[in-house]
């Protein structure tokens, strides 16, 4: 993955998406040496966004087993939403 720092990306801007949407390069963002962003693809955005959902669908399963495994009810939204008045 090219690093680039803060300074030089905000002179070559267009270049780096150019880099990123054409050629589907990665390009990190550093400051004094570090990594503190990365411009992505946007499949590779996306990807991310997808594994991200389904750990926090797993994480829901997970957590809603071990509620209802304690003999706790869930409530409706829309109970919820009257008594807090929404």
């Amino acid at each position: 993955m090219e690093k680039v720092s803060a300074a030089k990306a905000r002179e070559t801007f267009a270049d780096i998406i150019g880099q990123v949407s054409y050629a589907k390069q990665r390009i990190t963002i550093t400051r004094r040496g570090k990594a503190v962003a990365a411009v992505v693809p946007i499949e590779d955005l996306k990807l991310l966004e997808a594994l991200e959902d389904r750990i926090d669908l797993v994480e829901y399963r997970k957590a809603m087993k071990e509620w209802e495994k304690d003999g706790k009810k869930t409530i409706p939204w829309e109970t919820v939403k009257k008594e807090l008045g929404l």
